[in-house]
């Protein structure tokens, strides 16, 4: 299953009649809305949303039937065993860290963000954005991890040469394996445009 759908039957599971309603598609050979809902003492609509929620998952079999020439709807398990299985590795590709490594980036001049150091003054801590403008405008802080403030400390001033990702690490003495993590902080301040990338320069909008 993909993130979506594992999200989706989670949120089905959570509902406190779920069980009873598998109780039911476990003992009858099929079912309808109206026979679960009458059953289980739960409106119709309720049932019917749950069970097409499973269909739509293809955890069921949906049959159209008549009866007195009025269609409606029967469910069926197709197994008797769901298994939800989430394989996270999807959410960071490797075949892209090449390209990203060499990114080239520093601060951006002007920009408004205030970097907090650590105690030791060897690292940064917390990054402060403000954004939109006059009485609007709203303070967004961001916590860094130890392998983020030590990599934003290293960052190239907006008057100095832009360094790629993996000289800063370097110079961070961040190791690879915390580059997941840097490329999403790199990222979220490309977003609020605190960094710029080599190249890709432009004004800044605060919204």
């Amino acid at each position: 299953m993909d993130f979506k759908k594992v999200a989706k039957l989670g949120s089905l599971l959570a509902k406190d009649y779920a069980e009873e309603i598998f109780r039911l598609l476990f003992n009858y050979k099929t079912i309808s809305a109206s026979e679960a809902a009458s059953r289980l003492n739960l409106h119709i609509r309720t049932v019917q949303e749950f069970l097409e929620g499973l269909a739509k998952l293809d955890l069921l079999v949906k049959q159209e039937v008549y009866e007195h020439k009025r269609p409606y709807f029967r469910y069926s398990l197709i197994k008797p065993k769901i298994k939800m299985e989430l394989d996270l590795n999807f959410l960071f590709k490797e075949k892209d860290q090449p390209g990203k490594l060499a990114k080239k980036i520093r601060e951006r001049k002007n920009v408004g963000a205030r970097f907090t150091t650590s105690r030791d003054n060897k690292s940064i801590s917390t990054v402060i954005i403000w954004i939109g403008k006059g009485r609007s405008r709203q303070e967004r802080k961001i916590n860094l991890t130890a392998a983020q403030g030590d990599f934003l400390f290293y960052l190239p001033f907006p008057s100095a040469h832009y360094l790629s990702i993996q000289n800063i690490m370097q110079k961070a003495g961040v190791d690879k394996t915390y580059l997941p993590e840097i490329l999403d902080l790199v990222e979220l301040l490309e977003k609020y445009q605190v960094i710029e990338e080599l190249g890709k320069q432009g004004n800044r909008k605060m919204d």
